[in-house]
């Protein structure tokens, strides 16, 4: 049997998710820091351990059948990569900032400025897109500090809560780019079978983070109201309960629905509400 090869960053911020991720997908592996491959013992795959840069090419060219890397270094390095699944973690956006107090007010306002980035291919885009001419000037790092040094006007750059930018003197200023991570694919791989079945796993393990698993006990004259709160993922679950007139009701309520829900189902009547995690839901 073949063996598949999947690239992911070997550190920063999607490394720990990457691993988490698969690792409940059921893949036993070990996380070396100091090796580049890491076969997996139950799942004909290896693991390869690289900079986030080099992820989307090395899907593109074949050496990685898959990848596990943010939008944004795709976009940056303009891969023709499949998109297979987007995965929710390793969210953040590319914005423009500028220093406080600043007299730039619009888009327009940066024409003829500079501009630092470690983007400058999805900043040129951008521009282009709204008709800006401004002088983009690419740096490896510490982007926020060059208004300060007079190195630039503007920045460009990855935001996440924003804490960099205010300890700098920097407001943000126009979302450039919404950016996760996302599994790549070669082109063409799509409907390998292992593919499909790695992918079913990862949709498993995405599904369950999104929903809890309730299980509550309601009179059944109130079972219809109940029934229709919670229509889980097809229908809710109810066993009678020995204590005549009472049932149990097991079901599956969206994480951004939870305390709503929760509010209504007493409100309904529901007592002795058990709410617990799930690891999987195959559909």
């Amino acid at each position: 049997m073949k063996t598949l090869k999947i690239a992911i960053q070997k550190s920063g911020r999607l490394n720990e998710k990457s691993v988490e991720l698969l690792k409940n997908c059921g893949l036993s592996f070990e996380n070396y820091k100091s090796s580049l491959i890491s076969p997996v013992s139950n799942f004909p795959l290896e693991i390869l351990f690289l900079r986030d840069d080099d992820i989307p090419e090395y899907v593109q060219d074949g050496i990685a059948d898959l990848g596990i890397v943010g939008e944004n270094v795709i976009n940056e390095t303009e891969v023709d990569v499949a998109y297979l699944q987007m995965l929710g973690f390793g969210k953040c956006s590319l914005k423009l900032a500028i220093p406080n107090q600043c007299s730039i007010k619009t888009l327009s306002d940066l024409n003829g400025k500079s501009i630092a980035t470690s983007y400058p291919v999805i900043l040129r885009k951008f521009l282009e897109k709204n008709f800006v001419q401004a002088d983009i000037r690419t740096i490896s790092g510490s982007v926020e500090i060059s208004p300060g040094l007079g190195l630039s006007d503007a920045i460009c750059d990855l935001v996440s809560t924003g804490g960099t930018l205010k300890s700098n003197g920097l407001t943000p200023f126009a979302d450039v780019l919404h950016s996760e991570a996302v599994m790549i694919g070669r082109k063409g791989i799509e409907n390998d079978p292992l593919i499909i079945e790695l992918i079913q796993r990862v949709q498993s393990v995405l599904r369950a983070k999104e929903t809890k698993y309730v299980v509550l006990n309601i009179e059944e004259k109130n079972l219809d109201a109940i029934k229709a709160l919670l229509p889980g993922i097809k229908s809710p679950t109810v066993v009678p309960l020995a204590e005549k007139g009472w049932a149990a009701v097991h079901t599956v309520i969206p994480e951004k629905d939870f305390w709503s829900k929760i509010n209504e189902l007493k409100a309904a009547g529901a007592q002795g509400i058990v709410v617990m995690p799930i690891e999987k839901i195959i559909l």
